[in-house]
């Protein structure tokens, strides 16, 4: 998944975009609010991390801007801003969560992987097609029982898909939800990870989950979803 974070402590946002790469988020870092409402105008996130004291524009600016343009992607309030009044303001602006500085980083994720369940109407972190198994807190993936080692954008990609299940993902909407603005590869990376998850996934396995759609994309499938 992509997140935008918005924090002008660059130490702090270096620290927090390190253990959400490690965690296999794609990340985007800006530093003031006017470049956050510019990102979020033309880039589809998965989710958003935003420091309310921001120079520029504040948070609730950003928060405004992102809800006045229709869209309900999952916004955490990061901030030093404790009181009560503070939290309410936050929520009742249309946050999906806050967490106050100082914050441990696995909170942090935890509380990204909550938001993002919501979003999917999911019940808990556990997705599953057919016998395939993936835990996002964990971070493990079973197939039959069998353990699959993955690298971190590798567990990313299988998660956009099985979160998407049925549901054909062009090149490109994988591309812009798996991969950041940093990225300098080659033109193909999308094919180029599925095949290398076609062998861990389906290589070897009676029913074949990863599909592709010729001219539109691909699609993760079992054999209840026709």
């Amino acid at each position: 998944m992509r997140i935008l974070l918005a924090e002008d402590e660059r130490d702090l946002s270096e620290v927090v975009a390190r253990k959400l790469t490690s965690d296999g988020y794609s990340v985007d870092c800006c530093y003031d609010g006017e470049e956050a409402i510019y990102l979020l105008s033309y880039t589809e996130y998965d989710a958003v991390i935003l420091d309310i004291m921001m120079p520029k524009a504040d948070g609730f600016a950003v928060l405004r801007s992102l809800r006045g343009a229709g869209k309900t992607t999952p916004v955490l309030f990061l901030t030093a801003r404790d009181a009560v009044s503070d939290r309410v303001k936050g929520l009742d602006s249309g946050a999906n969560d806050y967490l106050v500085k100082p914050f441990a980083l696995a909170e942090l994720s935890a509380r990204l992987r909550a938001m993002t369940r919501s979003a999917f109407a999911l019940p808990d972190n556990l997705l599953s097609v057919g016998d395939l198994e993936l835990d996002r807190a964990a971070r493990s993936v079973r197939r039959g029982g069998r353990e699959i080692a993955l690298s971190a954008k590798e567990f990313a990609l299988l998660e956009y898909l099985m979160l998407n299940r049925g549901r054909v993902l062009s090149r490109e909407t994988i591309e812009n939800h798996i991969w950041n603005f940093d990225y300098e590869g080659g033109t193909n990376v999308v094919d180029v990870y599925i095949s290398y998850l076609r062998k861990k996934i389906d290589g070897g396995a009676g029913e074949k989950l990863i599909h592709t759609v010729r001219g539109s994309g691909y699609v993760l499938r079992g054999g209840e979803d026709g």
